[in-house]
């Protein structure tokens, strides 16, 4: 049984609680806080995961617990797999998830290598998600708190790490675990909830775009706003500004409301038409990752295209790569650059981007 654990601390209740149940139940816990881009040179804004107080706030919990506390420096490995990728993403008219990225490329991989350089055999983290390990398999499982579930940020996980995690918060909902904070006097327990993109501390993603791509990008720059028969309706001030479903910032003067369709990075189109010209029937997938088999042909399963959206049904009609999956009803602003989820009931069987709906 894993007994010397690591746990993520944030500076957030969430992490906070769970770092507090597992010593309650007798781990040996270490507590780490990763410092990223976003207060490499000054704090973070407070509805973020991250910035300084984040630290101090993790190091405050870590000594009423009683237990060691340490900073790692991901910097470098979060820049090139989220930050990196988040600006590509725009810069090719996707809207990218950069939670996501981050949990399936930096934050368990790198914890889990420096855990073992402190002696631990388990990571653990404040994630609304339940685990499962038996007769030497492990499965991740939406949490009991489906207002809460952050499964969906999961999936990229590798199969051969769920062994190894371990989430305390599974089985609890927000409220209990405020209360649980209450009573172990946690100095986190009234901390609102992280709601920015942690290193974007202007809360405006375009602030980013300017200054890691050229003042030219054609992702910045003004191009044609257009209707679905290619018909010039108006012009926009780069195409990185725009996402599938969105109605602002269109103009006026149409016959009936007008919605976002498509993104062309390579005429710098953004392509505009009424609302049940945004509904798709399917969806193809790619940078697949399965906990387990992969859902074979003519399978019917259920698929999460956005982290809010309800889980709708879906049929496995191409198996390969990339995956093709058909709704049991067309979903609306099926976005490329998004997650696509896939479960079996509460058990996430895995997932992958979405490349393009069909």
């Amino acid at each position: 049984m894993t007994r010397r654990i690591l746990v993520a601390m944030s500076g957030g209740v969430d992490s906070s609680v769970a770092a507090a149940l597992l010593v309650e139940q007798g781990y040996d816990v270490v507590g780490v806080t990763m410092k990223t881009f976003c207060y490499s040179e000054k704090a973070g804004p407070s509805k973020t995961c991250c910035g300084l107080d984040g630290i101090m706030d993790a190091q405050r919990v870590a000594r009423t617990l009683g237990i060691p506390h340490y900073v790692f420096d991901v910097e470098e490995a979060f820049t090139r797999d989220v930050i990196d990728d988040f600006v590509e993403e725009y810069a090719n008219g996707r809207t990218p998830n950069p939670c996501v990225r981050c949990n399936s490329n930096t934050k368990f991989k790198d914890l889990l290598a420096r855990g073992r350089a402190l002696g631990c055999d388990g990571i653990a983290s404040g994630h609304y998600v339940r685990i499962e390990h038996e007769n030497g398999a492990s499965a991740l499982f939406r949490g009991a708190d489906h207002n809460k579930d952050q499964s969906y940020f999961l999936w990229g996980l590798p199969g051969d790490m769920l062994p190894l995690l371990r989430f305390p918060l599974g089985d609890l909902t927000k409220s209990q675990v405020r209360s649980r904070a209450h009573e172990l006097g946690l100095a986190t327990a009234d901390k609102p909830e992280s709601q920015e993109i942690c290193f974007v501390p202007t809360g405006h993603y375009r602030d980013l775009l300017q200054k890691r791509l050229a003042p030219t990008h054609p992702a910045l720059e003004p191009g044609p706003i257009v209707d679905l028969s290619g018909r010039v309706l108006g012009q926009h001030n780069g195409y990185a500004g725009y996402t599938i479903g969105q109605r602002k910032r269109l103009g006026g003067g149409f016959s009936e409301p007008m919605f976002v369709v498509a993104v062309h990075a390579d005429t710098r189109e953004v392509v505009v038409g009424p609302s049940d010209a945004c509904f798709s029937d399917g969806v193809d997938v790619g940078e697949l990752n399965w906990h387990g088999a992969a859902p074979g042909e003519g399978r019917e399963i259920q698929v999460q295209i956005r982290y809010r959206a309800k889980p709708v049904s879906a049929t496995v009609v191409g198996c390969g790569a990339p995956l093709r999956l058909m709704f049991a009803e067309p979903q609306r602003a099926v976005t490329p650059g998004q997650s696509a989820v896939v479960y079996e009931r509460d058990r996430l069987l895995g997932g992958g981007r979405i490349l393009v709906s069909v």
